[in-house]
């Protein structure tokens, strides 16, 4: 029986020792990092293969392109680093083009392999690799900055696989074709020339055949006056156009004008007609100087008097009387981001209400809409001399002491 019982634990401990040998787990290491390498490679491989299409001017048709989030793109620059058309602009073509192809975001545990496996298959590709802060790190060849255009076009983040290839876009080809001009004959004044792929009858130097003072419009087609050669005329004199040329043209004799009128050129009519003289009338004011009003502050500060003591949230009113000047809030100012840096908008709603921040009570008396209103002067309510937006909340807003945007009071 005890022999018996000894097989026994015999048998048991040597499967327990075959089962976790070290070599059994070395075994499974080995297999599962295998397999992430094999993933990670078929990433690398689907994107080259996509990439190696698109520049090819075709598509890649595999289900790997869609299960990695793999797309392709092109991006153009200017001389001057900036996004353009690749098909060029007014006849000129890009400067810099570029094909790019990006995956999905890589897991940060995977860049490491994903680093090898391009050290290993891919260490002549040069600009494939794992995009991070602008660069792509390649295992074989170290960083290559990414221009910032190209990664703000193409929007790239951190952690997604990303192949560039800078291409040179051809020039077009110009073909030159001679139809048959047989049968085509021009008046007198054009020459025959072939224009946009057809025979057009064109008058003589269209472009440089301006006379006089005008000068050739490209947009209008058409000749226009030079404003470059309008002449100075005296200060009774107007520059007019008399057959193609400026002039300086003095008013018509056959025409007088009253008292407090000027002779003026109508450029609709090309006639003179009387208007009244602006400088006859001056501009008169009661007020020869004006008294600025006070300026406020805390209790103990050092104030200085400025030349206008009025905020870009207030406007200056003068009293023709007394030709005092005071300060009042403006209320067309409260859109404004100096005097609510938030947007008026945010400030709306059953509990939220505009105040201005007075700096004292006597401040408001130059106000006739908030006379016989108590002005808040407390710590809820700042007297910054701008618009502030006060949250009432579920308590409410007080509306019989409330007058915004001058004043808000909660419940």
């Amino acid at each position: 029986m005890n022999i018996f019982i000894m097989i026994l634990v015999v048998l048991f401990m040597g499967t327990y020792y075959l089962i976790s040998s070290p070599a059994m787990r070395i075994q499974e290491q080995e297999t599962t990092q295998a397999i992430e390498r094999a993933d990670l490679r078929a990433v690398a491989d689907c994107a080259v293969a996509a990439h190696n299409a698109t520049i090819r001017g075709g598509e890649f048709p595999d289900p790997c392109v869609a299960q990695n989030n793999i797309s392709s793109r092109t991006v153009c620059l200017t001389a001057t680093m900036a996004t353009t058309k690749c098909d060029g602009q007014r006849n000129k073509k890009p400067a810099y083009s570029y094909f790019i192809t990006t995956t999905g975001e890589l897991s940060p545990s995977d860049y490491n392999g994903m680093l090898e496996i391009l050290e290993t298959h891919y260490p002549d590709a040069g600009t494939l690799g794992i995009f991070m802060e602008n660069q792509i790190l390649s295992g074989a060849t170290g960083k290559r900055a990414v221009p910032t255009a190209v990664a703000d076009q193409a929007e790239l983040t951190d952690g997604q696989l990303v192949y560039l290839t800078q291409y040179e876009i051809p020039d077009a080809d110009t073909e030159f074709s001679a139809p048959n001009s047989a049968g085509i004959e021009c008046p007198a004044g054009t020459v025959k020339t072939y224009r946009f792929g057809r025979w057009q009858c064109i008058g003589y130097n269209m472009k440089t055949n301006c006379a006089g003072d005008m000068i050739w419009d490209s947009d209008l087609l058409e000749c226009v006056p030079d404003e470059s050669r309008k002449p100075l005329c005296a200060s009774q004199q107007t520059a007019v156009m008399v057959d193609d040329v400026w002039e300086c043209i003095n008013p018509f004799t056959d025409k007088n004008c009253g008292n407090g009128m000027v002779m003026r050129l109508n450029y609709n009519t090309l006639e003179w007609e009387c208007v009244a003289d602006p400088s006859a009338t001056p501009e008169t004011k009661k007020c020869t100087s004006i008294v600025a009003g006070a300026i406020y502050g805390h209790l103990g500060a050092t104030l200085r008097r400025p030349s206008t003591s009025c905020t870009d949230c207030e406007i200056m009113l003068t009293d023709e009387e007394t030709c005092t000047s005071v300060c009042v809030p403006d209320t067309s100012r409260i859109n404004d981001a100096k005097c609510y840096p938030g947007g008026a908008e945010k400030c709306t709603g059953a509990g939220r209400g505009f105040y201005f921040g007075f700096p004292n009570a006597g401040y408001a008396a130059n106000i006739p809409e908030l006379r016989g209103k108590q002005i808040p002067i407390d710590r809820t309510h700042s007297q910054n001399r701008k618009f502030n937006c006060m949250e009432c909340g579920e308590r409410g807003i007080n509306q019989e002491k409330s007058l915004p945007p001058y004043i808000t009071i909660c419940n």
